[in-house]
């Protein structure tokens, strides 16, 4: 019997044991990974710990310029055992102490706490330095503490070397046991299985049956009944096999007879078959030709095809690029439109706060002079009316220009936040416009146009504001440009009113107009009567997606040369 090169058992246990020693190898790096994480994050809670210890003392000796203390307190820093390198920088982003195994920090100063990793396993917590005094706080410096892998294997060494000890004990023991068991359950039996069956004896199979010292009701015990009931099978089919060998030969000898017979037959048949072939033979030539020519055309139709195919995908991602650069074209547009209103505030807010720093510069003057006599005992009541009457002027000069300031920029900051915004919320479309309004107010500056609101008082809708704020601007700013660009004492009127549970908003210029033809692209995009003078064409195709989508409602533009242009927006009161 010729020997089995790779056995079953063997090749069984290999694959297990395989499967078993990469799930092991996986739980073992999985569980190390995690304490080495979890080892991390210790020495980062404690990084972070340390500058509520250290940070008053460093930011006192910075504060003071009291540079040895700020390096002895590095130095008592260091010496702490998860601490391998500091960094202190003052203001100016000058070093004061750097010590141990750093890294290059950014020249940013540190504005918050932060975490970052460096090259060669190194780790840093940052923050920064705030001094506090009498209510106001200064950026003194910032703080950099280092630490790296070396520390956290240091923590996590007993247990990397308990894990791994677990894992190869319990593996060895699992390999003994798996041997063991393959051997006396599946290497045993098989071996005396293939012994039995191997001494099979065609002529005599009755002695050939298994007999297998198997106690367990198994899969092996199923086989040796299956090969026996074979064997029985198999005496039986010999026993059929010679009776149907004797009614075989009875049946060739009629065959022969049957056989002088049909040869009689054929040799009849054959003469009118071959005419038959003849023709056959014909028509499969012709056959061939017509399947030549269909073969052609087919593969004609199929190079169009791929042709039309190629055209058709080249055309998709044409069309797919298109969709993308428009997209943002109109993101640009929005971002273009938020900047112009940042420029245009922060000119007007420059005014008060300029007028402010002043009175408050003069105000600090005119106490300084009040301390002064009132220490050199030259203090009259003269003198204290007078400053008493200028500090009056003074202090409602500086409330009213800080005040003009406030109403500035909270119209500002509610229209900006809302044109960056997509949240839904109530809102006074009465009040909302004219902040809308007054936070275009720089645009207007330099013109003597007039706008009027109609709006009922306490009328609130429900929508998304900033699409409310980004169609008004359109409209403004489009008549303002395009609309009384020629024109000194332009008009724009807008009228809001509620009709059952819609919102009807009608706004009007008497500016130069539209023509019809120009007034039938009006909102497609891209369509500027400003090409080349900064115009994109955009800011009424944005103003129409926001009223059909944002807003779930209609718009409709309406003009004639020479006599202004009116837009009728509809849109239900709860969007």
């Amino acid at each position: 019997m010729a020997k089995v090169k790779t056995g079953l058992s063997k090749k069984l246990l290999t694959r297990v044991l395989s499967v078993y020693f990469i799930l092991t190898l996986i739980v073992t790096v999985g569980q190390i990974l995690t304490e080495y994480l979890n080892a991390k994050n210790h020495i980062e809670s404690e990084l972070q710990t340390l500058k509520n210890t250290f940070s008053v003392s460093l930011t006192r000796a910075i504060w003071e310029l009291n540079n040895l203390q700020a390096e002895s307190l590095a130095d008592g820093l260091i010496a702490l055992p998860i601490v391998e390198g500091v960094q202190i920088r003052d203001e100016n982003g000058q070093y004061i102490a750097d010590k141990g195994r750093t890294a290059k920090l950014p020249p940013e100063m540190v504005m918050t706490g932060v975490m970052r990793d460096h090259p060669g396993g190194t780790f840093g917590y940052s923050f920064p330095l705030i001094f506090e005094f009498s209510g106001r706080t200064s950026h003194v410096g910032d703080v950099t503490l280092y630490s790296s892998a070396n520390i956290i294997f240091g923590r996590i060494e007993v247990g990397v070397f308990f894990l791994i000890g677990n894992a190869i004990i319990k593996t060895a023991f699992l390999v003994f046991l798996f041997l063991n068991a393959f051997r006396q359950m599946l290497t045993d039996p098989l071996e005396e299985l293939t012994q039995q069956i191997s001494e099979f004896d065609v002529n005599r199979p009755e002695s050939s049956k298994l007999h297998l010292h198997i106690e367990d009701d198994n899969e092996l015990k199923l086989l040796q009944v299956s090969y026996n009931k074979l064997i029985d099978d198999l005496i039986d089919y010999k026993q059929k096999l010679r009776s149907a060998r004797n009614e075989l030969t009875d049946a060739n000898r009629k065959l022969d007879d049957q056989n002088i017979m049909l040869e009689q037959e054929v040799a009849r048949k054959t003469a009118s078959l071959s005419k038959i072939m003849l023709d056959l033979e014909q028509q499969k030539d012709e056959l061939i030709v017509n399947q030549r020519e269909l073969r052609q055309e087919n593969e004609n139709r199929q190079y169009i095809e791929d042709e039309l195919r190629k055209r058709n995908n080249e055309l998709a991602e044409s069309m797919e690029t298109v969709k993308i650069a428009k997209d943002q074209l109109v993101e640009s547009e929005r971002m273009a439109s938020l900047g112009g209103l940042v420029a245009g505030i922060a000119h007007d807010v420059n005014t008060p706060i300029g007028v402010g720093v002043t009175a408050a510069s003069f105000l600090q003057e005119r106490i300084h002079n009040l301390e002064t006599a009132y220490q050199e005992k030259t203090l009259t009541g003269k003198t204290m009316s007078a400053f008493l009457s200028e500090a009056n002027q003074t202090t409602e000069l500086l409330l009213g220009n800080l005040n003009r300031a406030s109403d500035l920029i909270s119209s500002f900051k509610q229209v900006a936040v809302d044109q960056t915004s997509e949240a839904i919320r109530d809102v006074d479309l009465k009040h909302y416009i004219h902040e809308v309004i007054q936070s275009l107010a720089p645009n207007f500056k330099k013109t003597t146009h007039s706008i009027s609101v109609n709006c009922p008082e306490n009328l609130v809708v429900k929508c998304a504001p900033g699409a409310i704020a980004q169609i008004f601007t359109n409209m403004i700013m489009n008549s303002l440009i395009h609309g009384l660009d020629e024109k000194e004492n332009g008009k724009i009127t807008i009228s809001v009113s509620q009709q059952d549970d819609d919102i009807i908003v009608n706004y009007s210029d008497d500016g130069k107009g539209l023509s019809e033809e120009n007034l039938e692209r009006h909102f497609d995009a891209f369509f500027t009567t400003k090409r080349g003078k900064g115009g994109s064409g955009l800011g009424t195709h944005i103003m129409y997606n926001l009223v059909t989508q944002a807003l779930d409602g209609t718009i409709k533009a309406s003009s004639t040369q020479g006599e202004g242009l009116t837009y009728e927006i509809r849109f239900p009161i709860h969007s």
